[in-house]
C-alpha cells in the first residue's frame, strides 16, 4: 500500500524548502562577527572571546 499523495507532496515540499534555505545560507556566508570559514587552527571556535563584551546576561 502506497502512502497518501498528500504525505508525499508534503515531504517533497519540506525537502524543497530545506534545499532552498541551505542554498541561501551558503550564498550569504557567515554572519556572526569574527566568524571565519572551516579552519582547524585549534582555537576551539573562538566564540567565547567575541561575546565577552555583551551586556544583558543572566543573573
Amino acid at each position: 500500500m502506497a502512502p497518501p499523495l498528500a504525505l508525499c507532496g508534503f515531504l517533497l515540499l519540506l525537502a524543497l524548502i530545506f534545499t532552498v534555505s541551505f542554498a541561501v545560507g551558503v550564498g550569504a556566508g557567515p554572519v556572526a562577527p569574527g566568524m571565519h570559514g572551516d579552519s582547524t587552527s585549534g582555537d576551539g571556535g573562538g566564540g567565547r572571546d567575541d561575546m565577552g563584551d555583551m551586556q544583558g546576561g543572566h543573573g
